[in-house]
């Protein structure tokens, strides 16, 4: 079995790019924004603590439709787990 690898995609990128010029921002979606960036034409894959970071924003009802698209994208490059 052959390892998917996936990427930020343009949209995710200008998505991420947004976030991170505007100075009202949370924490957490620069935090993302700057994951999704950095795997953006790469093969990195997310850390565990950013895949956390994506989750609980996604479990949290006042997360903006930009952060969740980014959160969305981190825990796409975050490899599975083995069974």
């Amino acid at each position: 079995m052959t390892k998917k690898h996936e990427s930020s995609g343009p949209k995710v990128t200008r998505t991420a790019s947004s976030v991170l010029r505007d100075s009202g921002a949370s924490k957490t979606a620069k935090s993302l924004a700057g994951s999704a960036l950095a795997q953006a034409g790469t093969k990195k894959a997310s850390s565990a603590t950013t895949a956390r970071t994506a989750a609980k924003a996604l479990n949290d009802g006042r997360t903006s439709t930009d952060t969740k698209a980014l959160a969305g994208s981190v825990l796409t490059q975050r490899p599975g787990k083995r069974k």
